[in-house]
């Protein structure tokens, strides 16, 4: 029973996939913050064409 326990602590098997999790959510996190930077622009500008053409 002891021997098992420590090959389960010792089983760094599922560390990896947590790694990369994390890295795949902050780069969601960048993607969408951009997006949402570059939507604001985007629609003062088209506000501002659409008072224009009025």
């Amino acid at each position: 029973m002891k021997n098992l326990l420590q090959k389960f602590i010792a089983d760094e098997s599922g560390a990896t996939a947590i790694e990369y999790g994390l890295i795949a959510a902050g780069i969601a996190i960048a993607i969408i913050s951009a997006v949402k930077g570059v939507g604001t622009k985007l629609s003062t500008n088209f506000a501002t064409i659409s008072t224009s053409l009025k």
